[in-house]
């Protein structure tokens, strides 16, 4: 059987997508608005087997259980449903075959016709409503056709300068994209930002999106960035991070909301990779922003303020890496974490560290249940 399905985003589609036409990859995005004509959606589930399918030969992906930090009553319930949000580094196709020198990791098991399988396979796990990627650069053939057939909006915004570029066969640049399910979500704003540092522009970007939840009337603001990489770097992600702090204090400010009637600011999530460890500064500032952020994964802790020991494990020439670099920050004062995906342990991850047969990515998913904290005015 598994002769016949043919890979996702390549010469031949899958069964599930061989009808569908694949847009030009250098055709502009359409303005960041609901389509008023949504493509046919598609079973999930019937989209997971697909991919169970195709990578039976391969080790399961680790075993994550959720955890659910909160010692006292959820603030979820039937009229204010927990949403699932989900941050990834998913590790561009052009980047691990071509650049970031994965000394333990056979290049075949870097192979796309598998490995954009196994991306797909941990994001229908766990079917979240807000999926925000860095390091896409297969968005236009793979990700933007199925992800709309899932019943999610897309929006993409590439590197000014991608290193994917000097890589030979690439599929275009990588960036940043932010994905949110329809039915739970109607877009009322997008803002494209170009990161800069000290007035200059940087190479780095991110997303903002203002979204009206269409179960309880409230309002989110999502954001999705990649701050530069690599040690030696550290003041300018700062600045960075500063900016992006101002932008998003400009877009959730009461002055600049969706709607008047919008009392006070709206809720904020920001998901990244950060490339930068909680000790750096520009940690430091998001942790004491005037926007009243908190990073989930802390909750994992025991005292509830310690990160994760990892969020990326590799091995490259230069040496081995286990790093804190992703985070999914959120708004405290109006949403609360009521569970989370907790982080492999070493002996999941295996001696040969990420990626790998059983893991696509050098950078683990992170994953959220928030929900909306009752507003003082609803409880008078």
């Amino acid at each position: 059987m598994e002769g016949m399905v043919c890979p996702m985003g390549s010469g031949s589609s899958s069964r599930l997508f061989g009808t569908m036409a694949q847009p030009d990859p250098y055709t502009k995005e359409s303005p960041d608005q609901d389509s008023e004509q949504d493509p046919a959606e598609v079973d999930p589930d019937q989209l997971l087997r697909e991919c169970q399918q195709v990578l039976q030969r391969r080790p399961a992906r680790p075993h994550r259980d959720l955890v659910y930090p909160r010692l006292g009553a959820a603030c979820s319930h039937k009229h204010n449903p927990v949403v699932r949000i989900m941050q990834w580094n998913i590790l561009a196709q052009a980047l691990g075959e071509g650049k970031d020198g994965f000394v333990r990791c056979p290049l075949e098991a870097l192979s796309w016709p598998e490995r954009k399988y196994q991306i797909l396979e941990e994001i229908l796990s766990y079917r979240p409503d807000i999926l925000c990627l860095q390091e896409v650069d297969h968005y236009y053939d793979t990700f933007q056709p199925i992800m709309a057939r899932l019943g999610y909006h897309g929006s993409f915004l590439p590197k000014p300068w991608s290193p994917c570029l000097d890589v030979e066969h690439n599929n275009g640049p990588d960036g940043c994209a932010l994905f949110y399910r329809r039915s739970r979500f109607s877009l009322h704003a997008t803002a494209h930002l170009r990161l800069s540092a000290m007035m200059l522009p940087t190479n780095q970007v991110a997303i903002a999106q203002t979204l009206h939840c269409r179960v309880t009337g409230r309002w989110l603001c999502v954001a999705v960035t990649h701050l530069k990489a690599r040690s030696g770097w550290e003041r300018l992600r700062s600045a960075q991070g500063a900016d992006l702090l101002q932008s998003l204090q400009s877009i959730t400010s009461h002055s600049g909301g969706p709607t008047r009637a919008v009392l006070g600011a709206v809720p904020l999530v920001v998901c990244g990779d950060f490339n930068a460890e909680p000790s750096e500064d520009v940690y430091r500032r998001f942790s004491s922003s005037p926007l009243g952020l908190s990073s989930a994964y802390k909750l994992l802790s025991c005292d509830g303020q310690t990160e994760p020991a990892y969020t990326t494990w590799k091995i490259r020439p230069t040496g081995e890496s286990c790093s804190t670099l992703d985070y999914i920050w959120y708004s405290h004062d109006a949403l609360s974490v009521e569970a989370l995906l907790d982080i492999p342990s070493e002996e999941q991850i295996g001696p040969d560290r990420l990626p790998s047969y059983h893991y696509p990515s050098d950078h683990l998913s992170l994953l959220c249940d928030v929900s909306f904290r009752e507003e003082p005015h609803r409880l008078l």
